[in-house]
């Protein structure tokens, strides 16, 4: 085991450790329990993921950049590495957002890009688990679309990796069964209650919600939807299986025509 691994379960640990028993002090769903269906599929994902994304991220990352290294000028680099740390994770954290937006809604409107979304949204209970069901493909590009600008603009490491840590622990957030919110700061941060009606199976939630960090990205893409209560039903209509290796295969496996496949609710007839 790698000095990587160790320092992963040690964060996984002290998660787990924050957001259980958050999630008995102010649930949601209080009737749902700790371990909830399907709940080792998830934790499959959790420990098995992992090193296939950082693969696929650093290749996908690497390739772009040896074309990108020709376009933008190094100077670029040297102008942004000399601002502060502080405004550069600012812009960091801007720039990676609107990158995994636009790549977020990019997976719900492309058909063969939602069967691998799809499994993201095949979770019917919310926990601090959950964002961890996703696809490698799926979290190869998004992750992709939300780094390459950082790179290819020369920002500093340090910016980076702050940005990528306020991600990880609001994702775990988001995704949780808490009742947390932030007041008026709930149209800048995201919150679980924004992030659940994306995963929301209710019509009018379809296709709503795609920031990851900024509500205001929604605002302005013309997708917020957080009304006043939370969603009472999460899920996709689409047939995903329950099995981590199920679930791998789904997108490539055949089975319904391409064209039956159900799409995002702005094209089709079912929830995304």
């Amino acid at each position: 085991m790698q000095l990587s691994d160790l320092v992963d379960l040690k964060a996984l640990l002290i998660i787990a450790l924050i957001f259980i028993p958050l999630e008995q002090l102010v649930p949601h769903h209080e009737e749902q329990k700790t371990l909830r269906r399907h709940w080792l599929n998830d934790v499959f994902y959790l420990l098995f993921n992992g090193i296939v994304i950082k693969i696929g991220l650093l290749s996908v990352i690497a390739l772009m950049m040896v074309g990108l290294g020709y376009i933008v000028p190094g100077s670029v680099g040297a102008a942004v590495r000399s601002q502060p740390i502080w405004l550069q994770t600012i812009e960091v954290i801007i720039l990676a957002d609107i990158g995994f937006y636009l790549a977020h809604r990019t997976f719900h409107a492309v058909p063969f890009l939602w069967r691998f979304h799809a499994v993201h949204h095949s979770i019917e209970e919310m926990d601090w688990l959950a964002g961890h069901r996703v696809h490698p493909v799926d979290q190869i590009l998004t992750k992709s679309a939300s780094y390459l600008p950082l790179f290819a603009l020369g920002f500093s490491p340090a910016a980076i990796v702050i940005y990528a840590v306020i991600y990880q622990w609001q994702s775990v957030l988001v995704h949780s069964n808490t009742r947390i919110g932030f007041g008026p700061l709930k149209w800048i941060f995201a919150s679980p209650k924004f992030h659940h009606w994306h995963h929301a199976n209710e019509r009018q939630a379809y296709d709503k919600n795609f920031a990851g960090q900024l509500p205001f990205l929604d605002v302005i893409g013309g997708t917020l939807y957080m009304p006043d209560r939370m969603p009472s039903k999460y899920g996709t209509d689409d047939p995903v299986p329950q099995l981590y290796h199920e679930q791998l295969a789904y997108p490539f496996v055949a089975g319904k025509p391409l064209d039956d496949v159900s799409l995002p609710s702005a094209i089709g007839e079912t929830q995304k």
